[in-house]
């Protein structure tokens, strides 16, 4: 009657939103502010009230017919090509509204992209363990498959002796995710250049093109001058999957877009095979009122210090407790060792504390949890004797 794909994937809630609809259920029980949750990456530093003067100030001067009618399947020109100035000016580029796709948001983007990209069942992508989940849902859906390369533990930079020994004749294309959700890592520009010049080899032995998709809704959530790598300048075959969602604190809106750069092998074939990939999808048109706010947020971010405070109070209290945890360097985000092998036992013990967390498994790399911390500094603040608990619990060996 149904596919029994989509009915699998509709009846089963991600890990993530199964463990924060448990923690709507705690708060209903015992108060929220009894209940530490960490699950979801829903930004909690309020929208800046520039985007809010300016939906305002569309709403009250532009004609209601003019301001939510379609734009182009592809976006509003005028905003396509503003988004590319604003990149070619941060990056010393020369792309055109040509080479911007407006999307409803990142999971769009990446959706509409893989889609674009794959021509059949021995399609590959790989993605780089830690990752996002629903990497793999936009991949198999797509009818591809999905190469899992695990990262170096030790630092979470990409493994190439692993990544070379993935790649093959039926390689597509590699997902990249810097900063990194779920481990908040920022890939070096020298991990970045040491992947194209894999990536290039590959090509050349290969006889294909091999892309490079960046999926960065995190890109402007760094700390302490850290420096993401514009990828588009480092290897031609790249397509960016662009989000405001985090650094605006959008996420309900779903608004970002698609840059095919135009040093890709043949950009008005990607591009055109994107717009189809947008319209067999049904993602044509993004929603126009969020479309018309996006000129004036080029370049701008909410307050992300927030971030940043609860970073360095969470992740020194919870170090000093005797957790191992790499040093993130943005998103909003951190990967802990769990303190036994299990971590979906590690995390049901957590829950004994009121902790919410996210065991590691479902992101390709056992052993560890995923703390997201865009939450209220207070929580941290309250939530850390019951991190305190948990470890000792563990050092007396109660679990």
């Amino acid at each position: 009657m149904v596919s029994n794909n989509m009915e699998k994937l509709g009846s089963v809630r991600s890990v993530i939103r199964e463990i924060f609809e448990y923690g709507n259920k705690r708060a209903q029980e015992i108060g929220r502010e009894n209940v530490f949750d960490f699950s979801l990456g829903n930004p909690s530093v309020p929208t800046p009230q520039f985007v809010t003067d300016t939906l305002l100030d569309l709403i009250n001067n532009e004609s209601p017919l003019a301001l939510h009618s379609y734009t182009s399947a592809t976006g509003d020109n005028n905003v396509r090509k503003a988004i590319a100035e604003h990149l070619n000016v941060q990056n010393g580029t020369s792309f055109g509204p040509e080479n911007i796709y407006i999307t409803t948001g990142a999971a769009a983007a990446l959706s509409i992209t893989i889609k674009a990209l794959a021509e059949n069942e021995n399609d590959e992508f790989i993605v780089l363990a830690p990752f996002f989940p629903e990497y793999k849902v936009f991949i198999e859906s797509a009818g591809a498959k999905t190469v899992v390369v695990k990262c170096r533990e030790s630092d979470f930079q990409i493994d190439f002796s692993a990544l070379k020994a993935s790649i093959n004749k039926n390689t597509k294309g590699i997902i990249i995710n810097s900063p990194c959700n779920p481990s908040g890592v920022v890939f070096s520009e020298q991990t970045i250049s040491e992947l194209c010049n894999v990536l290039y080899a590959a090509q050349q032995t290969y006889s294909k093109e091999i892309f490079i998709i960046a999926d960065e809704p995190y890109r402007e959530i760094v700390y302490r001058n850290i420096s993401v790598p514009f990828i588009p300048n480092f290897y031609d075959n790249t397509i960016i999957c662009y989000s405001f969602s985090k650094s605006l604190s959008l996420a309900g809106e779903r608004i970002g877009y698609i840059l095919v750069s135009n040093k890709t092998a043949d950009p008005t074939l990607i591009f055109n095979a994107v717009a189809g990939a947008g319209r067999a999808l049904g993602y044509v048109c993004a929603p126009s009122l969020f479309q018309k706010i996006l000129p004036v947020c080029l370049g701008k971010t909410a307050d992300i210090s927030v971030y940043e405070k609860n970073r360095d109070i969470l992740y020194d209290e919870l170090t000093s407790y005797g957790y191992e945890i790499p040093q993130p360097e943005g998103a909003f985000y951190l990967f802990i060792k769990a303190l036994e092998p299990d971590a979906v036992k590690f995390c049901e013990n957590a829950k004994k504390f009121e902790l919410l967390l996210v065991p590691s498994d479902s992101f390709g790399y056992e052993g560890y949890v995923r703390i997201s911390y865009c939450v209220s500094t207070q929580q941290i603040i309250n939530s850390l004797p019951a991190f305190k608990k948990l470890a000792e619990g563990y050092k007396r060996g109660e679990f």
